[in-house]
């Protein structure tokens, strides 16, 4: 019986920490999203449920299916062929919080 437990936990533990959303900074996230959406819009305000996000604290945009962009114009994986956008509040699973975009 504990040799279950000890598995499940072992097992589990991974898991929960790649859904911790990580701590933010105090820079904000460059990333490159597929869309963007008003955080005040209906199907804004549904995506920031889903994540647990109270919707009257949010700003500007939220970016859908983003990824970070570590080093603008550095190799070629930094490309975006989509929005280039600034999230104030980061990114979590995919979703970028408080996002403004970035022309260049």
């Amino acid at each position: 019986m504990f040799s279950k437990l000890t598995v499940f936990a072992t097992l589990a533990l991974p898991l929960l920490a790649a859904a911790t959303p990580t701590a933010r900074n105090s820079q904000p996230t460059t990333a490159c999203c597929d869309s963007t959406e008003s955080a005040n819009s209906a199907a804004g305000a549904a995506i920031l449920a889903g994540l647990g996000v109270v919707v009257q604290d949010v700003t500007g945009l939220i970016g859908l299916d983003c990824s970070p962009i570590t080093a603008v114009g550095v190799g070629d994986g930094n490309a975006c062929s989509s929005q280039t956008v600034s999230c104030s509040n980061g990114i979590i699973g995919g979703i970028g919080i408080g996002c403004a975009p970035i022309t260049l």
